[in-house]
């Protein structure tokens, strides 16, 4: 999935740097990754821990880490389930089509026509199913992770969804298929997944390593990705504007310039872990000695770096942007 802030080309720095710190063996730590986003890095410790807390205000989110990290046993049946959903019948009726959809008239174009009617389709047969209980948890999980990421395939946005594009890329032309969204199998080790406030479930948790990974600058999570939290709760509401947003998508204090210091260090006060990382860039709100000022009023502070080449999209094409620094702020409390 192309997710703004993704931390997989980081992976290795991270889980590197973190048994540097907390040491090589970290099988009998918790790991908790409190703005996991699409839990690649939850994904990376979670054969090196003894379990992984994943949490995100996202519900799309929620959904992903449902199955990326919560799910480790094997689920029966699952690929039957999934070719089932291949195989339906698309309807115009559907909310995405509706809404979403230039032949519906909606004057919105996040997806083909043919595309939008499938998400529909399929979206309705995995909560009909859910509904009378031919599917569990797990595999509800499952299938909504895998119609996410085949929907996200197939979308007419340059990058993101706060808009759309006026013509039919060329990969929003090809149709939508569901491919299974394979997550780790480690029978042994149970794990937890919440959608909450990071603010609010500091208090609730505990463990060994706290990793944060908060939005950097003023994009907010949840008017860019609006579209996948749509079709992950599937509830209808009346779209605003051009871009269709929903009325009431959440809005967090780590994306404005004069809120996100007193939210960053009420977390790191509250966090009862011994180790937290920060991953932070230098184009974030909060600079590296405002940071470095907040976080050694708790403890044992550093700080370690990495440059890395950032991509953005253009139009649906990536190309490469100048190198960025990469800060993961260490704290040992």
């Amino acid at each position: 999935m192309n997710y703004i802030g993704s931390k997989h080309k980081l992976s290795a720095f991270i889980v590197e740097t973190v048994k540097a710190v907390v040491g090589a063996n970290l099988t009998g730590k918790v790991f908790c990754d409190l703005f996991a986003g699409t839990g690649i890095v939850g994904r990376n410790f979670k054969p090196l821990v003894k379990k992984v807390i994943a949490n995100d205000s996202e519900f799309y989110s929620f959904v992903l880490n449902q199955n990326y990290i919560g799910n480790h046993r094997e689920i029966a049946e699952k690929s039957a389930f999934l070719a089932e959903l291949e195989a339906l019948t698309s309807a115009d009726d559907g909310f995405i089509y509706q809404n979403y959809c230039a032949g519906s008239g909606s004057g919105r174009q996040y997806f083909s026509d043919d595309n939008g009617k499938k998400i529909d389709a399929a979206r309705r047969q995995i909560e009909a199913w859910k509904t009378a209980n031919r599917i569990n948890d797990s595999l509800y999980y499952f299938l909504l992770a895998s119609l996410l990421e085949a929907a996200d395939k197939v979308a007419n946005t340059a990058s993101v969804y706060g808009a759309f594009l006026k013509k039919l890329k060329p990969t929003a032309q090809k149709p939508l298929t569901l491919a299974p969204a394979q997550f780790l199998l480690n029978n042994d080790n149970d794990h937890e997944v919440f959608n909450a406030d990071a603010n609010d479930l500091i208090t609730q948790i505990r463990g060994d390593i706290l990793y944060l990974d908060p939005p950097y600058n003023q994009r907010q999570y949840g008017a860019n990705y609006h579209l996948l939290n749509t079709i992950a709760r599937y509830q209808p509401f009346t779209p605003q504007g051009k871009t269709g947003l929903p009325p009431d998508y959440a809005r967090s204090n780590y994306c404005r310039k004069n809120r996100v210091a007193i939210a960053f260090e009420r977390l790191i006060k509250r966090a009862d872990f011994p180790f937290v990382f920060v991953s932070y860039n230098n184009e974030g709100l909060m600079t590296v000695a405002e940071i470095k000022t907040l976080m050694e009023k708790y403890g044992k502070y550093r700080v370690v770096s990495t440059a890395y080449q950032r991509f953005k999209a253009d139009n649906g094409r990536a190309y490469s942007a100048a190198a960025t620094e990469e800060y993961l702020h260490i704290l040992e409390k």
